[in-house]
């Protein structure tokens, strides 16, 4: 794990970041900068971390914000990916990510179908509006 200092970031080059992050960068890179940006103002440290470091599940279950039996059902399922180590299962902490994200994926797929929905609703109601 490495530790990287950012109280030397110059406060222009951090604008110049969150300009690039509002106007160039992709969603789900635009996220990753506009969560770095207040880092680097506070000067805060930044840690990487052993994609491979394994959790318990209480400890996936902290991370995901979701009950511990919620988390097992999940493995369970093989929605997350785990090993064991002896009796006990252990998640990566790229496989926690990976779930993380497709959860993410699917709630923006979602709320993009219930806004095209919406949308053709409005348009149908104006339509039958406007031929009466």
């Amino acid at each position: 794990m490495a530790t990287f200092t950012t109280s030397g970031v110059p406060a222009e080059q951090i604008d110049q970041l969150g300009v690039f992050a509002a106007k160039s960068a992709g969603p789900e890179l635009r996220e990753l900068l506009e969560g770095l940006i207040p880092c680097l103002r506070a000067g805060d440290g930044l840690q990487t971390v052993d994609p491979d470091k394994p959790f318990t599940p209480n400890e996936a279950a902290q991370r995901l914000g979701v009950s511990r039996t919620h988390l097992y059902k999940l493995l369970d399922k093989g929605e997350i990916l785990f090993h064991n180590v002896g009796r006990d299962r252990r998640i990566a902490l790229r496989d926690l990510v990976a779930f993380e994200q497709q959860r993410q994926n699917d709630r923006r797929e979602l709320a993009e179908r219930f806004a095209a929905r919406d949308s053709t609703r409005r348009g149908a109601i104006d339509d039958i509006a406007a031929a009466l």
